[in-house]
């Protein structure tokens, strides 16, 4: 790693360090960010920075990937934190290009689907985030190139869709998921904690809560998904600050079960006063 961690903002710029860094021999590390960076990107960046010689981390809010009424301008951007906290955490380049810069013609006529892992759970209720996020990745892949890409498994679908379009269309890209980085009292880390108050914060606890109950009767023998996500669901309604918005079982492809087995996962959503909070874990250790 250089002693200077630089911040790049435009296409160019980024594309022109990363063909001298791969001229010298080096492996790319890629972390895409929206900002507001905490210990759980901090960890992508770490894994990054020990498995690659060279790490980028991208910062750029991307407004494709809000619908109307979400909270694209509220969406924290502490950049100058931000970049301190990248460097800390083994970054050589930030590239932070503006909206203008990305989409320059402004709406894009092109975009990148994966329907059949978007439309459930998250995609229900937020139509075209996953377009969204795909068409973005997509572009910044393209930016970046051959590398390593760095994913926390928090967003477990998004994750999904990721790997599914990075497969689909053969980029040259390696996705790497990282385990989720949770707060003492087991709350996973998301830059949308930071709109919680301090009795909205107590509140979210209930979404890891739901999910150890959800775990615990799959580790007592209860196979019945429908049994398990009824559990957790109630489990999140039990919390008078909290609004359920789903609780599923699913297999590898995101799609539902009926009996719970090897490889699904738990993942429950909830509405905590003004932050749309979701989690996940693994059905069995």
């Amino acid at each position: 790693m250089g002693s200077i961690m630089e911040v790049l903002d435009t296409i160019e710029a980024a594309r022109s360090a990363l063909r001298t860094a791969r001229a010298a021999g080096q492996r790319i590390g890629f972390v895409p960010t929206m900002g507001a960076l905490h210990a759980g990107h901090a960890s992508l960046i770490a894994r990054a920075r020990f498995e690659t010689d060279l790490v980028m981390v991208s910062i750029f809010v991307n407004p494709l990937q809000f619908s109307p009424g979400e909270d694209l301008a509220r969406y924290p951007r502490p950049f100058e934190r931000d970049t301190s906290s990248a460097e800390k955490a083994g970054a050589d380049l930030i590239f932070a290009p503006s909206v203008e810069e990305m989409y320059p013609h402004g709406a894009l006529d092109t975009k990148v689907s994966v329907p059949a892992l978007s439309e459930m759970m998250e995609g229900a209720s937020r139509p075209g985030h996953f377009d969204g996020v795909a068409t973005v990745v997509a572009k910044l892949f393209n930016v970046v190139g051959p590398s390593k890409a760095y994913f926390g498994e928090k967003d477990w679908q998004q994750l999904a869709v990721v790997r599914r379009m990075v497969a689909d269309l053969s980029f040259p890209v390696e996705i790497i998921g990282c385990p989720t980085i949770r707060e003492p009292d087991g709350l996973a880390m998301s830059s949308r904690n930071a709109y919680l108050d301090a009795e909205h914060r107590a509140a979210a606890v209930v979404l890891q809560r739901a999910l150890g109950g959800g775990r615990m009767l799959v580790a007592d023998g209860e196979r019945s998904a429908a049994k398990v996500a009824s559990t957790m669901w109630e489990i999140m309604a039990s919390e008078p600050l909290a609004d359920p918005l789903y609780a599923s079982v699913v297999d590898a492809e995101l799609r539902g079960v009926r009996e719970v087995g090897a490889g699904c996962r738990l993942l429950v959503a909830a509405q905590v006063g003004p932050a749309r909070l979701i989690d996940n874990e693994a059905t069995f250790p």
